[in-house]
């Protein structure tokens, strides 16, 4: 089956034309049949609810989606709209209808021509079915939509487009408005556009980059205008980052309005729920009196290290990259070529164009940087091996990447030093298995530290993981520091058992206390990934029915932590040690 989506998706690249319009066709296919949630349908299903079930309105919320094609977005958070009527709140949405020239649903799949997406937008194609059903799915809900166009004035689409074309083109990646980080966020769009973490190789750069930084002030101007008219005290998008939704959380936090972002998780039917920023920043500085004093019985811990076990295969997810992946460590070594008879250090990457946000902490300006300057240092270590596993998401992720690593990493060293081996992103060898054999393991940015300390792995992080100050890993800040730790390799030994408790404490917090199960949001194979199941109405939204959906109304409406209390499960048990620990301070 591989092979046979390899061998189309080929073809069509040689039919630019072919390939958008197919893309399209299946794109408009979806928003009629399985995209967007039917509410008329949900709300006639169960008992109807009597006025009285709804308590007065009282806190305004504004649901951010923007990005109406952005079917995740507008599955969910057409649930969260609902959920939080039904306890009292006032929702509003926020929808593009056509005037942003660049956005999130934009990317270089869609315009293998890029010199038509310089000249249109998605103005002509993607605009057209991308509003129109999104509003009527929302106003279905009786829910107040607002525009972009009835919120920016011809006086300010005038100095935007001004502003996107005469900006000097050196100065846009850090240009600030009104103290708002507008460039950064739009340079992050722009590297997602193009699936790529550096722009020198694409001749349309500039001008798709001028695209989304009018986009982004277009997004300043709409949305500084919303909250000043409604004054809302929170506000709940996708994500955080690139265009528009970066900027939404900018203005937001500027104008004093209280910011909720969410992702999907890895989990199936959970969701990731964070205050003030980007997940991708909160869930490093995340206080660790979060977690730390969590009971720990062998209840819990058997729990995760299931998971943990599943992940290898990932049969209790809904993101994984190998459905048969090699694990076994003899296969492996025979296919890389590394002896893991000798002391070998394994370094895992991320999709470099992903998530590229400023992280004071970074050791590095970049992860490409991170990667050549350690290729580099143990080329002169030659009794050290390093194994570098190559994320399988630049072939496997919703948007492959356009800037390989294993080919930046050919261009810098066309021959490999001979104790560096590389296992490229469409290799099925288990990331799992062969870290599992190595002494220790560097990581930039990736989450798979979480379950490496679990395992005992000592990891040491250069870049914005989100294991990074859990005081389990050996976190570098500078170089400097970096090569610092790297001179004390091979450590030779395992995690103290104290330190690996304190890691399996923090991964049982990440996978399944910040990651909250919303039942009713049932998988799908196809796009998008999930469905609203309400098999009786809107009553399964009610408040009591939904544990976790009661855990991210509560944060949206009060500011509470998105802590699902999943050790509760466990009941007495945990409960029996958290009073042993109490009796003992």
């Amino acid at each position: 089956m591989e092979k046979l989506k390899t061998f189309f998706r080929d073809r069509l690249k040689r039919h630019p034309k072919l390939e958008r319009a197919l893309r399209l066709y299946v794109r408009r296919r979806r928003a009629r049949t399985t995209g967007y949630p039917d509410w008329r349908s949900i709300q006639g299903r169960g008992p109807a609810l009597s006025p009285t079930a709804v308590p007065p309105q009282q806190t305004k919320v504004l649901i951010a989606t923007s990005v109406g094609s952005h079917l995740p977005g507008t599955s969910l958070e057409s649930v969260l709209a609902a959920a939080l009527s039904l306890r009292g709140a006032e929702p509003h949405v926020l929808l593009c209808d056509g005037i942003l020239p660049a956005c999130l649903a934009c990317d270089v799949t869609w315009y293998p021509d890029q010199d038509t997406f310089v000249r249109y937008g998605p103005t002509r194609d993607l605009c057209k079915h991308c509003f129109d059903p999104a509003a009527a799915m929302y106003r279905s809900l009786d829910l107040t939509v607002h525009t972009y166009s009835g919120l920016v004035t011809e006086e300010e689409r005038t100095e935007a487009a001004r502003l996107a074309a005469e900006v000097p083109a050196a100065e846009l990646p850090d240009y600030t408005m009104e103290g708002l980080a507008v460039g950064e966020h739009a340079l992050a769009g722009t590297l997602r556009f193009f699936a790529r973490a550096t722009l020198e190789s694409e001749p349309r750069s500039e001008a798709v980059l001028r695209r989304y930084f009018h986009a982004a002030i277009l997004t300043v101007m709409a949305t500084r205008r919303l909250l000043r008219t409604h004054r809302y005290e929170v506000a709940v998008f996708h994500h955080g980052i690139y265009v528009p939704q970066g900027l939404i959380g900018e203005v937001c936090r500027q104008e004093g309005v209280r910011v909720v972002t969410w992702n999907p998780a890895y989990r199936k039917q959970c969701f990731i729920f964070s205050h003030g920023d980007t997940y991708h920043h909160t869930l490093m500085n995340e206080p660790t009196a979060t977690w730390e004093d969590l009971p720990w019985t062998p209840e819990v811990e058997n729990e995760l290290l299931q998971y943990l076990q599943s992940r290898w295969h990932g049969t209790q997810d809904w993101i994984w990259f190998h459905e048969r992946p090699q694990v076994d460590v003899e296969s492996i070594s025979r296919e890389v070529g590394v002896d893991f008879s000798r002391p070998t250090i394994g370094m895992l990457t991320n999709v470099m164009w992903d998530a590229q946000l400023h992280y004071p902490a970074n050791a590095f300006p970049n992860m490409l940087e991170w990667t050549l300057q350690t290729i580099r240092y143990f080329a002169g270590r030659p009794g050290l091996q390093l194994l570098i596993r190559v994320h399988p998401a630049e072939l496997r992720g919703t948007l492959p990447s356009r800037q390989p690593l294993v080919d930046e990493i050919r261009r810098a060293f066309p021959t490999l030093p001979p104790n560096v081996f590389v296992v490229p992103p469409e290799s099925h060898v288990s990331t799992y298995a062969a870290m599992s054999q190595c002494d220790a393991v560097i990581i930039y940015g990736t989450k798979t530290g979480v379950e490496l300390t679990s395992m005992g792995i000592p990891v040491i992080v250069a870049g914005e993981a989100w294991i990074r100050n859990k005081g389990v890993t050996l976190d570098a800040t500078s170089a400097a520091d970096y090569f610092g730790l790297l001179d004390r390799l091979p450590l030779g030994r395992m995690l103290e058992p104290a330190v690996v408790e304190r890691a399996r404490k923090y991964a049982y917090h990440f996978f399944f206390r910040r990651m909250i199960p919303l039942e009713f949001m049932t998988p799908k194979s196809d796009w998008p990934p999930f469905a609203v199941g309400l098999d009786n109405g809107l009553s399964g939204l009610l408040p009591g029915r939904s544990r976790g959906l009661d855990v991210v109304c509560d944060g949206i409406l009060t500011g509470s932590s998105f802590v699902y209390p999943a050790e509760a499960r466990h009941g007495s048990k945990v409960r029996e040690v958290a009073a042993a620990g109490n009796a003992l301070r």
